[in-house]
């Protein structure tokens, strides 16, 4: 399967490249048009690039000397260019090709030969079926997180309003983000019923970590469980799809509880959860179960590493009805 998704994703940083260059010429002709002398200097450069190995191919006395002179040739030739530009208020990088993913250069590899982290990304987007996940993050983010929607009358038997919690929360959400790629062994739990905003910050996080260049993984305890089956029962030897799930830099796991609970399942929840937590990868786990209802149906080993070694965040408060805003 996993081989499918590498075609695709290959021929879509190809499409990314040609419009790259598409756009460079688009805004070359219009430089060339306000300002033509660019275009003589541009043609003088290409010039003095073939003379350099014309040069060097006919063999000189001195091809130091040769190549010296050429040097200082060229960066005359750039210097007047880039007045020229200054003159005509026009960006220096103006005409530079706008790559997506500036550490690739849209090829999907980076100077090692390995698979750069938008590549991992796109194939975890594809096998992973995330692709509805940037039109969402798109109003689910922290720029658009509204605190004013949570009330300010302290909730029965909290210390604090629903609002003064949530200020705390985003404070730990943010500061989770801010410190992200620190070896601080940060992990979230969000717990809590529904319609308060848990799905909502999770994706503000996932947002935030992707705009970074993090590799995330978002599923559903329930969606995650059915992959993992399929995975494991029906001979689907899928082996990088799995891996992702240990090696993704986040792994979001949201509504635990929603997934049916059996031995299978609890054995795979604690081995992803341990693993990452062994190998320093980061988790978030939302549910909306209470602690007592995790006690009960989840057995004591995925419990104590959830409320151990998770930073547990309680959010309570009058159902929001986040999906209606």
């Amino acid at each position: 399967m996993m081989h499918s998704f590498v075609h695709e994703i290959l021929r879509d940083y190809e499409e990314k490249r040609n419009r790259a260059k598409a756009f460079k010429e688009k805004r070359l002709q219009e430089v060339y048009e306000k300002v033509p002398t660019i275009k003589k200097i541009d043609e003088e450069l290409q010039k003095t690039g073939i003379s350099i190995s014309k040069a060097l191919i006919r063999g000189t006395e001195d091809p130091e000397k040769t190549i010296e002179d050429f040097k200082q040739k060229l960066e005359q030739l750039k210097q007047e260019r880039a007045i020229l530009l200054t003159e005509n208020n026009i960006p220096l990088q103006y005409l530079d090709e706008n790559y997506s993913c500036e550490e690739c250069k849209d090829t999907g590899f980076v100077n090692s030969g390995q698979k750069c982290k938008c590549f991992r990304q796109q194939l975890i987007i594809k096998a992973y079926n995330m692709s509805n996940l940037s039109n969402v993050l798109k109003k689910e983010n922290f720029q658009h997180f509204n605190l004013d929607l949570f009330s300010d009358k302290p909730s029965e038997g909290q210390s604090l309003s629903p609002k003064e919690n949530m200020m705390d929360i985003l404070n730990i959400c943010e500061g989770f983000v801010f410190n992200f790629n620190e070896n601080n062994e940060e992990n979230l739990l969000f717990y809590g019923e529904t319609g308060l905003g848990k799905t909502f910050l999770t994706n503000c996080i996932a947002k935030a970590l992707l705009d970074r260049g993090n590799i995330v993984i978002y599923q559903t305890s329930f969606k995650l469980l059915e992959i993992l089956e399929e995975l494991r029962f029906k001979n689907n030897d899928d082996k990088e799809k799995y891996n992702l799930l240990f090696e993704a830099d986040l792994l979001i796991i949201d509504d635990l509880g929603t997934e049916m609970t059996n031995t299978f399942t609890n054995s795979e929840i604690f081995n992803i959860i341990n693993s990452r937590l062994l190998s320093n990868k980061k988790t978030i786990v939302s549910t909306n179960l209470s602690p007592k209802e995790m006690m009960d149906r989840y057995d004591d080993r995925i419990f104590s590493r959830l409320f151990s070694k998770f930073t547990v965040l309680h959010f309570f408060g009058k159902d929001l009805r986040w999906e209606t805003k």
